[in-house]
């Protein structure tokens, strides 16, 4: 005998639209079966036997193959309950659950009420089946039950009559979402979009919240006049409640990465893309899939779309996208610095340089250019004109007004005094703080430090919250740990710090502070911060409260041409390095120290700019007025090496007016800071020659030549030449 806790219904929900099963409505319910997994094999293979269940083993009770055995009789019973309701065909999955016991059976069913009464009835008839009655009378007073019941509300998803493109993936769906919506409104759409952050029409917020599901995607529709439609769509909406639409007209999978594994029964990346791929499912047969071809799992898909392939690339020579060609398909990739799109059998269109992309942040952000390619798609795809998308591209600034919470950047005045670059950004996963270092190392200018505010969210696996202590050591010079009180989820704060302080130590780094959420993280950093160095938070609840308080605090939004510059300066060159290299190609002094006044004109406070000038004066005998622009240009902000050569060729410039004294104090100054540099011991050496200090000079001269040359016989008699060197003037 059984009781009714043979068989319970523990979830049942509708999914009102496209989902991970069938691409289109369905019912959704999640039994626990623990007398199927444990019965005897002789019992369940006398029900196997009677359902016509293809089965050769039955597999011992509580074992992977039991389970297997189970999941073919769940099937099969509601096969046969539907036959008893009436129904003669109908689709119906099964998958294992989160544990050995549990089933999921998805049915597809276009009646709220005809999925409720199977919900009702399916446990009762499951356990039914354990028991002494005759098999088919069971069934049979299911079937009535059921077939009793009124069909209820008619669930259908909704059929767009404005084109729409729908966003997913892992990282960067939010950026590329309103990066597409731009484009839209750039040529002249009515747009609405919905995403992690509210439901938009023409960037004016209508609903504030998280509508990265049906919901928002009704919301974004149903909004009067709207022409133009992008959806991003998250996992979780696509598992609980279904797809917002029947169909798309054009669907972008950016990546497929580890992030909300353990949940909802998908444990492994390859379930995760299986959720993504739902999309490319339901794209008009002439609509476009735009996937990464970078991502193998991403180009997978394009085996299960029902659109055509559009693959998008970082690496121009990458096989996806001739595979993409070859199937008549699009691709759109970077040529020699150039977005361009390919089509089979044709020349590259090139659309825009990357430099004049401002998301790209200079061609730092490898993720914004994958994005940049995929919104460009999109847009094309969609059917947006080709200007359009082209001016679109130009004017869509990662910045808080365009791109809230991703790769915002600001200079940010410090309270000991200086600036320094603040990069807010929504990192919330490995390959979101991948990205993160990656632009705020780049942006790092020479001597100063990368410092991270490192956080995330509580409903991360205990070996990803290690990897980001791992990656937060590795990747940044010092470390904070900055919680998210509202997004524990689960877990303590106490918790979280050990697996991020584990990781962190695993790569020899300790974290230098730890602070209970956002705003306190960001304080923290700027207090501990130099002039130049860069903070890149990782935030979340707070960001709208942080960029309040920068803008409030007399920092500045940085724009596309203040982001070039940082970049430029950070790899130790100069914007107008082209112009500075030409100036010292001019052969007449005159003209030479006529251009260098020309850049002194265009950056008046350029400790750079002013050094070149003041070495235009002293390279023409103008010695005197060299000095002033020596002075000037030490006062203002010079980046090594260049701070250190303006003190030399100062000191030098000060030996040849005969100002030794004055030479030589800066030259022990440098003398101190830089023992290892031969050219200072060797200014130093002529100066004190001058000074008639001979014998100290031949002395530092020999020091340095001992203990620096690797020439092998300055080698091989070391000892003496030491020992002779140390003994001079004594």
């Amino acid at each position: 005998m059984t009781s009714l806790e043979d068989a319970t219904v523990v979830g049942a929900r509708i999914l009102r639209g496209p989902n991970l099963y069938f691409t289109r409505p369905a019912a959704k319910i999640t039994l626990r079966l623990p007398a199927y997994l444990n019965a005897e094999s002789a019992q369940l293979k006398s029900l196997v036997g009677e359902m016509a269940v293809r089965a050769r083993d039955t597999g011992r009770p509580g074992s992977e193959a039991r389970r297997g055995v189970v999941l073919r009789v769940v099937e099969r019973a509601v096969r046969l309950l539907m036959r008893e309701a009436g129904v003669v065909r109908v689709g119906v999955r099964v998958r294992p659950g989160e544990v050995l016991d549990e089933v999921i059976v998805v049915i597809a069913l276009n009646n709220a009420g005809r999925a409720q009464a199977v919900a009702d009835v399916i446990g009762t008839l499951l356990s039914d089946l354990l028991g002494p009655e005759p098999v088919a009378d069971a069934f049979a007073r299911a079937g009535a039950h059921v077939r009793a019941q009124p069909p209820g509300e008619r669930v259908r998803a909704l059929r767009p009559k404005v084109p729409v493109v729908a966003v997913t993936g892992t990282n960067g769906k939010t950026t590329t979402t309103r990066l597409i919506a731009h484009l839209g409104m750039t040529a002249g759409r009515r747009t609405g979009w919905s995403s992690t952050d509210g439901v938009l029409v023409q960037g004016e917020v209508v609903e504030k919240g998280d509508y990265s599901g049906p919901g928002g995607a009704r919301a974004v529709l149903e909004a009067p006049g709207v022409q133009f439609g992008v959806l991003e769509t998250a996992r979780g909406g696509m598992l609980w409640r279904g797809l917002g639409t029947a169909y798309n007209d054009v669907s972008v999978v950016t990546n497929v990465s580890a992030d909300h594994l353990g949940m909802d029964g998908i444990d492994t990346l390859d379930q995760l893309a299986e959720v993504k791929a739902i999309i490319t499912k339901v794209t008009k047969p002439k609509g476009w899939v735009v996937l990464n071809g970078d991502d193998p799992r991403v180009w997978t898909m394009r085996s299960v779309a029902s659109g055509r392939p559009w693959c998008f690339s970082l690496d121009p020579e990458s096989p996806s996208l001739r595979e993409a060609l070859d199937a008549h398909g699009r691709g759109i990739t970077v040529l020699d610095g150039d977005i361009a799109v390919l089509h089979p059998g044709a020349s590259p269109d090139r659309l825009v340089s990357l430099v004049d992309v401002p998301m790209t942040l200079s061609g730092l952000s490898e993720h914004n250019i994958a994005n940049a390619l995929a919104g460009a798609a999109a847009g094309l795809g969609a059917g947006l004109p080709r200007e359009a998308v082209v001016e679109g591209l130009r004017t869509f600034t990662p910045d808080h007004r365009l791109n809230p919470g991703r790769m915002n950047i600001y200079s940010a005045l410090l309270p000991q005094g200086g600036t320094a670059t603040v990069v807010l950004d929504m990192a919330h996963n490995e390959a979101g703080l991948e990205a993160l270092l990656r632009v705020g190392r780049g942006l790092v200018r020479p001597g100063s430090q990368l410092q991270l505010g490192l956080g995330t969210g509580g409903d991360r696996t205990d070996e990803i919250l290690v990897r980001l202590g791992e990656m937060a050591g590795l990747g940044a010079d010092r470390v904070q740990i900055q919680h998210k009180e509202h997004y524990l989820r689960g877990r303590s704060m106490e918790e979280l710090e050990r697996l991020l302080r584990e990781g962190l130590s695993h790569v020899g780094v300790l974290p230098t502070a730890s602070w209970p959420d956002e705003f306190s993280g960001l304080t923290g950093l700027l207090t501990a911060a130099h002039d130049g160095d860069v903070l890149a938070l990782m935030t979340h609840s707070h960001w709208a409260q942080l960029h309040k308080w920068l803008m409030g605090h007399g920092a500045t939004s940085d724009n596309a041409s203040v982001i070039r510059r940082k970049a430029v300066v950070a790899r130790g060159e100069h914007e107008a390095e082209a112009e500075i290299a030409a100036l010292w190609s001019l052969e007449d002094d005159a003209a030479r120290i006529e251009a260098a006044f020309a850049l002194q004109q265009r950056f008046p406070k350029d400790g750079r700019v002013l050094y070149e000038l003041a070495g235009a004066h002293d390279s023409a005998g103008r010695e005197a007025e060299a000095l002033e622009w020596y002075a000037k240009a030490s006062a203002l902000r010079l980046d090594e090496p260049y701070r250190h050569r303006a003190q030399l060729q100062q000191a030098s410039t000060l030996r040849h007016l005969g100002k030794l004294e004055e030479s030589l104090a800066i030259l022990d100054r440098l003398a101190a800071d830089y023992p290892d540099n031969s050219a200072v011991v060797l200014f130093r050496a002529l100066t004190l020659h001058d000074l008639g200090r001979d014998a100290e000079a031949l002395r530092a001269a020999a020091t340095q030549l001992v203990e620096t040359s690797a020439e092998p016989d300055v080698q091989r008699y070391l000892n003496s030449l030491t020992r002779f060197t140390s003994a001079i003037d004594q």
